[in-house]
């Protein structure tokens, strides 16, 4: 199972993510996590990222597909994997998909998260998280059950991101609206987007996922020109 979350941030894609590691046992393939890995191991792609990297330059898209590439054709991901913030535009995905087509492979899911924009300012702006563990708490959807007290660890200590602020948000919503949300016609005219509604609770979200993927493993993959309304 080859699987892009498409959606704005603070949609729920991590969250929805690391769900379907644990029930499907395929790797979520951040872009991050690839260049510092291939850094580390002074590979060619590597040191070519690095030499970059610290010129204070982006890292160019022929190096991240390059990057992407080698890390697919680990054993971990034969079974499949989770693409994490890449593509993030329409060359990348062009790129993706041929690519995976040199390999034999193809995407077979496209899933978008929908949220509103207000629903997401107010998710991110009342974050905030347990400094010790990392838990993840919210002012109005999700307060410790002991006042000022974590669940999990019982450390007294909270932390919020700096960026976690109304203005910040709908900065990036505009970037995402501007660079990536291209991406869900793209999906949609090569019949692979489905859509779910990322306002529901948690877990409806998750079985409305794993209705997509079950529905598409029992018709035995996509028909040209199908897409999710």
């Amino acid at each position: 199972m080859r699987l892009i979350l498409l959606g704005p941030p603070g949609a729920g894609k991590g969250t929805q993510a690391q769900r379907l590691i644990e029930r499907h046992g395929i790797p979520q393939l951040s872009t991050g996590d690839m260049l510092r890995a291939a850094v580390a191991a002074q590979s060619e792609i590597g040191r070519k990222a690095k030499a970059v990297m610290d010129a204070g330059n982006l890292v160019s898209d022929d190096i991240v597909n390059a990057i992407v590439s080698e890390r697919i054709d680990q054993d971990d991901c034969a079974k499949g994997f989770i693409l994490d913030g890449y593509p993030r535009t329409l060359n990348q995905a062009d790129a993706v998909e041929a690519m995976l087509e040199d390999k034999g492979l193809r995407l077979d899911h496209v899933i978008e998260i929908k949220v509103d924009d207000d629903i997401l300012v107010r998710r991110v702006s009342g974050r905030f998280s347990c400094a010790s563990c990392g838990t993840v708490y919210h002012d109005e959807d999700r307060q410790p059950k002991v006042a000022g007290v974590c669940d999990v660890c019982g450390s007294t200590e909270f932390k919020r991101r700096p960026d976690d602020n109304a203005e910040t948000m709908r900065t990036r919503l505009r970037s995402y609206y501007r660079d990536t949300s291209p991406l869900v016609g793209y999906y949609h005219c090569k019949g692979t987007l489905r859509r779910v509604d990322g306002m529901q609770p948690i877990d409806v979200v998750t079985d409305s996922i794993e209705a997509i993927l079950s529905a598409e493993t029992a018709s035995g993959g996509y028909r040209a020109g199908q897409a999710g309304g």
